[in-house]
């Protein structure tokens, strides 16, 4: 027996189509709003960036100009100074660089360069330039040349540039000398890179003197853009699927699309160049538009579900449900089934694995105890071994200097000896203030044994003042022994061995350790524990991967590269101690 469905209501069949009809509307709708929305907030935003680009440019400009009018008018009143006059007369310069010293101070040049008049170096702030001749040097020259003070722009062989401004000496209305003040702009690169994302200075010719890409300069703006690595197919290809919401860019910058913003400053033709990214520009638009995409969502989302209500007839409905739900249910049994067998093997791989780690965590502590021991216990050797040799020639009071360092390092193997205990314990509960400079000197002296049995030459390059940071002090020792140490092994086949260590500090405190030894064969697994180069029984391979954790748990990194002349760098990077964590401290 058949049944036969009724056939629909006209009122029912024609429900549908209008449904999709106000569908296809909506969607019609939510285009032209997107597209008229994402073209009005693109060009509204990318105004308020460039005039918020141009205000900073400003800005820059007008300290650029402040500078050098505050500087211009130093080698005037130095040329009037009596103890530079007398001393030019005299010949007696003994003082002069002190004063040139205290002068730098109070007027925060960059430089001050006393020269006599044949161009040598009589008197500087930088007492290594004594001596230097500088008679073909463009300020020199110029300044005789001229009756007032002359700016020069000097260039390096770094593309540097160095800027000058220089007035001669006169007594008696006769030459005596010349006096030299370099301008100190290159502090500016410095604070425009933390603001801005690159930002140029070029002088009338249109050569960049100034910019926070320090390639840049000695180029055409135009140069250095070219100079950028352009982006593959494939990356402008997905490029332009994050600019669609843009406008033409002015430019690229390393495949990113910027804003150009240009402005004059007031001395001698100069301008000065902002590239800003489109970011903000697109975080703002693209949150409008991400709530509009959801509005007409949800109004299309209503839409389907009423269109999906009248599609289809009750019984059918459940009909379809109904055997649907059916095969949900054996399919659903059977992944219930797998699901569970699936557990059940996953939680013993897991009981396996949480073994394994903890046996490989045991024999990377034991072999990480015996080789932080081994430096302490080779330095032990050398001294007993100069204690002996001190008592033979009966000198007790030197030998005494020997057991004193001696017992030095079995605190120091016992202090190893637990704080490797609590390696497991990420904290920073022993964490503490401290000058890296002290940690070098301290990492150096624990390191004299070897040094003193090799003719290596060391050159350290430290700055004046403390260089602070928030570390363990053992565990940063331990971290520059090592590098120490793999530098001296890595020059044991070279002729003349040299280890250069450069301390420097802005951002961060960075220090790097550099040698001419052979270099870094796998720079890729270096870092790795168990790696190592050295002989069977020289070292099994943890300093560096140990290291680099320390380094790590500090907020730096520790990393390796080979230098172009030959040897091997490390640079230890660690954050700057802040100023107001330091004054809680």
């Amino acid at each position: 027996m058949s049944v036969t469905p009724n056939p629909p209501a006209p009122s029912e069949e024609g429900t549908p189509w209008m449904l999709r009809l106000v569908a296809l509307i909506i969607v019609g709708v939510a285009s032209a709003t997107l597209y008229v929305t994402n073209l009005g907030l693109t060009d509204r935003f990318t105004e308020t960036t460039r005039n918020r680009a141009e205000l900073r440019l400003a800005l820059y400009s007008g300290n650029v100009v402040s500078e050098l009018q505050r500087t211009s008018v130093v080698p005037l009143l130095l040329a009037q100074d009596p103890a530079l006059i007398g001393a030019l007369n005299s010949g007696d310069f003994t003082q002069s660089s002190q004063r040139l010293i205290s002068f730098r101070e109070e007027i925060g040049a960059a430089a001050l360069v006393l020269l006599d008049v044949d161009g040598r170096v009589v008197a500087a702030t930088d007492r290594s330039l004594l001596g230097g001749q500088h008679g073909t040097a463009p300020y020199f020259v110029d300044a005789l040349r001229a009756n007032e003070t002359v700016f020069s722009i000097v260039e390096q062989e770094t593309n540097a540039k160095v800027f000058t401004y220089s007035r001669k000496i006169t007594s008696d209305r006769e030459v005596i000398g010349v006096i030299v003040v370099e301008v100190d702009l290159q502090k500016f690169e410095n604070s425009w890179a933390g603001i801005a994302d690159a930002v140029l200075i070029t002088d009338s010719e249109g050569t960049i003197i100034l910019a926070t890409e320090p390639r840049w300069r000695g180029r055409t703006v135009e140069d250095a853009l070219a100079a950028q690595s352009a982006p593959s197919a494939i990356a402008r290809a997905l490029q332009a699927t994050t600019d669609w919401s843009l406008t033409m860019p002015d430019a690229y910058l390393l495949g990113e699309a910027v804003i150009r913003s240009d402005a004059r400053i007031p001395f001698q033709g100069w301008r000065i160049v902002s590239f800003t990214t489109y970011e903000s520009v697109r975080e703002q638009v693209n949150g409008v538009l991400a709530l509009e995409i959801m509005g007409f969502a949800l109004l299309l989302a209503a839409t389907f579900y009423f269109m999906s209500r009248k599609a289809q007839s009750r019984s059918r409905l459940f009909q379809r449900e109904s055997a649907e739900l059916r095969v949900l249910n054996q399919r659903l049994q059977r992944e219930i089934a797998e699901r569970e067998k699936a557990e059940k093997n996953l939680e013993v791989a897991e009981q396996t694995l949480e073994q394994s780690s903890k046996l490989a965590a045991l024999g990377e502590m034991s072999a990480a105890v015996s080789h932080e021991l081994n430096q302490p216990l080779a330095a032990m050797k050398t001294y007993l071994a100069g204690a002996r040799l001190l008592l033979q020639r009966r000198r007790p009071e030197e030998a005494l200097s020997s057991f004193q360092r001696i017992d030095d390092l079995i605190d120091r193997m016992g202090a190893i000896t637990r704080q490797l205990k609590s390696y497991a314990r990420k904290g920073g509960e022993a964490f503490e203030p401290m000058d890296v400079r002290e940690a070098v000197s301290s990492a150096l002296s624990m390191m004299e044994p070897q040094l003193k049995s090799r003719r290596v030459e060391i050159t350290r390059t430290m700055p004046a003042e403390p260089v602070l940071v928030q570390a363990d002090r053992l565990r940063l020792e331990q971290v520059l022994i090592n590098l120490f140490r793999n530098a001296l092994d890595a020059t044991k086949q070279s002729k003349t061995p040299k280890i250069e260590l450069i301390l420097s500090a802005g951002e961060t405190a960075t220090l790097t350790v550099r040698d001419n030894g052979h270099g870094i064969a796998d720079l890729d697994i270096l870092f790795e524990p168990f790696y190592t180069t050295k002989q069977p029984g020289d070292g099994v391979g943890l300093g560096l991967a140990i290291s680099s954790g320390i380094i790590n748990d500090f907020g730096g990194r520790l990393t390796a590269r080979n230098a172009p002349e030959g040897g091997a760098v490390f640079e230890v990077q660690l954050p700057i101690l802040a100023e107001d964590l330091e004054a809680a401290e």
